[in-house]
């Protein structure tokens, strides 16, 4: 949306048109549709979850809601599902923080990734040594 709004374009890979073609036009990716991220396999994330979200409450899949950012258009029928696991009911707590602590330490051993909270305290600590730049387009 910022892109739209600047005038600037986005990678190839992050949206498709109104008619499935990859754009880098951020207009045409808003008339059209973000890429799931994770390919195929984020594809099919995003399925579990819009049949969690959408099938079981009734709600609006993302493909038949208008956007939340622009006053045109349908009103968004969201939809929330929760899902409640108690760990101890099942391998027990001890072998369920052992399990999350060696696939962490696995995922760790490839430097490309990331857990999810690292860029956002290494931006924190960045910001606080240098401080931050605000886009006037972001208060438009």
């Amino acid at each position: 949306m910022v892109a739209a709004r600047t005038g600037r374009s986005i990678p190839l890979g992050w949206a498709l048109d109104k008619d499935g073609q990859p754009t880098t036009d951020p207009q045409a990716g808003l008339d059209g549709m973000m890429c799931p991220v994770g390919g195929v396999k984020g594809a099919m994330l995003a399925m579990v979850v819009e049949l969690l979200c959408c099938s079981l409450t009734g709600a609006a899949f993302g493909f038949e809601a208008d956007s939340f950012f622009t006053a045109e258009g349908n009103r968004p029928r969201i939809g929330q599902a929760f899902l409640v696991i108690d760990p101890t009911a099942l391998a027990g707590t001890d072998v369920y923080l052992e399990r999350v602590e060696t696939l962490i330490a696995a995922m760790l051993e490839d430097e490309s990734v990331r857990i999810p909270g690292d860029r956002r305290r290494a931006l924190a600590a960045l910001a606080e040594k240098d401080g931050i730049e605000i886009e006037d387009a972001a208060f438009v």
